[in-house]
């Protein structure tokens, strides 16, 4: 064994030694249980950063722990490849986005290799690759032929230069982030998965996932957001069709005094017809960036349309107001506005000087309720109400409801936040969406056996608008079910449609004829996953939603794709997140360069809890080599003293069970820190103190030696999963031939934990004034005995009456005394 530690050296002869031996395929007849743990895949921007080095170690430090647990793990990787930074890259490269994004996963996966992480690599896919999205393309027009897909006109953040939609994050000060010119609100068709469907299954087995962050399943029910209520209809004078509202609140019927609807509303456009005010607000909203999520903040704007609404209790009239809080796309676009009870409403109403009609009054006379200062907005009981004075909130609820159903004027009805998902992107860089414009038969399904669509990679982007818009060789197509002329669709899929099955497809990459084959349900569900926060919603709740479309479709058999889910915080340099823009970024290629691999994977686990930001610290990184250097080494200054006898457990002192019973404690530790609990930062500083253990251990006897050899493979097994190449190095310096990643992980010794004797922490009134030791089975009063003989205590008990004794078993006594 060398005396010096060589990191580079090391690193690379081990990684070698793994991809020579296939150490990380995974094999579906293996007869071990079965762990499935998967990092969400990277874009393939060009570079690792420190997020990914994070995310990435923590899901490999678990899937090496589970296979020294006798597990058949699998983890694999590949490469969410399609997105818009591909098409900037183009434009500013002058290079095909196909091939900037190719030349990125080879970099990149050198990357990852270089840190060790042991990735089943004959699994790797990536989402550019038509054997990947013709499956999707497939599995699109089966759920087409289900019902489950379907193409409306939908308002959407339209950037006029750029010539594509933009998200609502995408929108700045009302401009288009990249192209800075004023954004338009437009309507234009676009495709929609029917996840509404799912909504309540969606919400029902969030119950099933007890091995989730309880944080993300509550932003997950919030996003989904279930309500009981009332679909209810005002007429509106001069009109035919009435405007129908939803509201939770049918209590607060009574206090309406306006309606509210959408600047985009049909008829909010045409009263805009004789009123230039209106249609000079309508035309300032449509170049807003109106997300539901900005409702909170957003000032409250609105004119009046000179409609009156006829309300459907009284028959009374109230004016109905174009306003910018009411969103077109959710619900009818119109809400019943009771400024009494709503604070937006009630601001709305200070605003426009409209009336405030308190009808809801507190239940419990010594509660106030100043209606000219801010709304009411909790329950109580009606008043102002006619037939309905006196009922409580909840009463009133059934009570207006049945009389609205009775009327034929509204129904009872559960409604959810979650909307439709809108999958069309008017961008070029993504999966080809398989269908067919047809003049005479309109959207036609591509036939099965002319999938892939593929998306043309030999393209020029200059930065105006997708170039498939443009491409006739793409365009022009036979109707599959007529003959005549067609044009195929050239909008490209949402990514997170790529994201929301990919970790299905791992288990079989190669199945050539089929979406998913058997295998499948070997692998599913995901035992471990691990990613950002960020993606609680969007990503987790897609991916969520196409298992139960692919249970239904008989391709998965399960319900849930993710067992248990850990999210890791940020990495922060300088108290802020580390990123370009703010030029605070740490190369992790540099560090790997310098001080080797392991020692970034161990900084990346110790500086903090997985599930918290980990502030970056330089010295850390530094600290993190030294202990390695020192654990390099104890273990060459052991083995350079020759082998270690066998240990005589019925011949050891007291010093040596001592040392002995730190060992086996420290195991049992670090295995729950590491298995269950996922606090990684402590196991590693409970091996930093194992380290500091041995080197007190001065004891050369043969059961000394035979001790230090047992605690050095020890802490070796243990800090493999997250330094695995310099545990294999220091592995095999102890004498062993095999392969620290196949070995089982050190068990308690049950035997070592027994003491027979234990330290007591001695307080006085609270305060630690002394220490004991005393026979593990020692009972109360000879503990106490003990106590009060220590020579510090009795300082402070000298001469005072003990009022009271209180012994907690293997950790204090406590005197208190006056």
């Amino acid at each position: 064994m060398d005396e010096r530690y060589n990191p580079q050296e090391i690193e690379a002869e081990i990684q070698q030694r793994w991809e020579r031996d296939a150490t990380f395929r995974a094999l579906e007849d293996d007869p071990r249980e079965k762990y499935y743990c998967l990092s969400m895949f990277p874009y393939p921007s060009g570079r690792l950063h420190m997020g990914h080095v994070r995310n990435y170690t923590i899901g490999d430090v678990i899937s090496r722990y589970q296979r020294m647990q006798g597990k058949n793990v699998l983890q694999p990787m590949g490469w969410d490849a399609f997105g818009l930074p591909a098409e900037n890259a183009a434009i500013k490269h002058k290079v095909p986005p196909a091939r900037w994004t190719l030349e990125n996963i080879e970099y990149m996966r050198g990357q990852l290799k270089r840190l060790g992480f042991g990735y089943d690599w004959g699994r790797e896919l990536a989402t550019c690759d038509p054997d990947y999205y013709r499956w999707e393309q497939w599995f699109f027009i089966k759920l087409y032929e289900k019902g489950l897909v379907y193409k409306k006109t939908a308002v959407v953040n339209w950037d006029p230069v750029d010539q594509t939609v933009l998200a609502n994050e995408q929108v700045i000060d009302g401009k288009g982030w990249r192209s800075g010119a004023p954004v338009e609100r437009r309507e234009i068709p676009q495709w929609f998965l029917k996840i509404t469907d799912y909504a309540q299954q969606l919400l029902d087995d969030l119950d099933q996932l007890d091995g989730w962050p309880e944080q993300v399943r509550i932003m997950q029910r919030n996003w989904i957001g279930r309500s009981e209520g009332v679909e209810l209809q005002f007429g509106v004078e001069g009109e035919a069709q009435p405007l129908t509202v939803y509201t939770t609140r049918p209590d607060t019927l009574m206090g309406v005094s306006y309606v509210a609807v959408a600047a985009q509303h049909p008829l909010a456009k045409q009263a805009a017809a004789d009123n230039p005010e209106l249609r000079a607000f309508i035309e300032d909203c449509a170049h807003t960036k109106v997300a539901e999520a900005d409702m909170a903040t957003l000032e409250k704007k609105g004119v009046d349309t000179g409609l009156r609404a006829v309300h459907p209790v009284t028959g009374e009239t109230v004016p109905v107001w174009a306003a910018n809080f009411v969103l077109m796309e959710y619900g009818s676009g119109a809400v019943m506005a009771v400024p009494a009870h709503d604070q937006r409403d009630w601001e709305f109403a200070q605003q426009y000087g409209l009336p405030v009609k308190q009808v809801i009054f507190p239940a419990s006379d010594g509660q106030q309720a100043d209606v000219s200062q801010a709304a009411f907005t909790e329950k109580g009981v009606l008043r102002n109400s006619g037939e309905f004075d006196g009922l409580s909130s909840e009463q009133a609820f059934d009570a207006i409801a049945g009389w609205l159903e009775k009327q034929g004027k509204g129904r009872r009805t559960v409604n959810f936040r979650l909307r439709d998902w809108g999958v069309s992107r008017q961008r070029y860089w993504g999966c080809p969406i398989p269908m067919i414009n047809c003049p005479s038969c309109g959207s036609v399904p591509v036939p099965e056996d002319s999938l892939p669509v593929e998306l043309p990679r030999d393209v020029v982007i200059e930065g105006s608008g997708s170039p498939l818009k443009s491409d006739r060789g793409f365009i022009d197509v036979d109707c599959p079910r007529c003959g005549g002329r067609a044009e195929r669709e050239t909008d490209t899929f949402d990514t997170f449609f790529e994201s929301s099955w990919y970790y299905a497809r791992y288990t079989c990459p190669d199945a050539n004829d089929r979406m998913l084959d058997e295998r499948v349900d070997h692998w599913l569900p995901v035992d471990q996953y691990v990613g950002g926060i960020e993606h609680a919603v969007l990503h987790l709740l897609y991916a969520r939603f196409f298992n139960k479309l692919m249970r239904d479709l008989g391709l998965v058999k399960h319900d849930e794709p993710f067992t248990r889910l850990l999210t890791q915080g940020m990495v922060n340099k300088d108290g802020s997140k580390m990123s370009k823009s703010r030029g605070n970024t740490v190369d992790p290629q540099s560090l790997i360069d310098q001080y080797g691999a392991d020692t970034v994977r161990l900084f990346m686990m110790f500086a903090a809890p997985p599930e918290q930001s980990l502030e970056w610290s330089d010295s850390g990184v530094e600290g993190a080599s030294r202990f390695l250097n020192r654990l390099w080494k104890a273990v060459h200054r052991h083995v350079a003293e020759g082998p270690a006898p066998a240990l005589s457990r019925d011949a050891m002192d007291a010093s040596q069970k001592a040392f002995r019973f730190k060992l086996h404690d420290t195991i049992r530790k670090v295995g729950d820190d590491v298995g269950r609990r996922y606090t990684f930062n402590t196991a590693i500083a409970a091996n930093m103190e194992l380290l500091n253990e041995i080197g007190r251990f001065d004891d050369t006897s043969p059961n000394g030696r035979a001790l230090v050899h047992e605690a050095l493979e020890a802490s070796v097994l243990m800090l493999s999963p997250i330094v695995p190449h310099i545990a294999q190095k220091l592995w095999e310096g102890l004498g062993h031939d095999e392969a620290i990643v196949d070995c089982r992980w050190p068990e308690a010794d049950p035997d070592a934990l027994v003491q027979d004797s234990v330290q007591l922490i001695v307080q006085v009134n609270g305060k630690v004034r002394g220490r004991i030791e005393v026979a593990a089975d020692a009972d109360q009063d000879s503990i106490v005995a003990s106590a009060l003989a220590e020579p510090n205590v009795q300082r402070f008990v000298e001469g005072k009456t003990l009022r009271k004794k209180i012994v907690v078993p293997g950790r204090l006594v406590n005197l208190v005394v006056a």
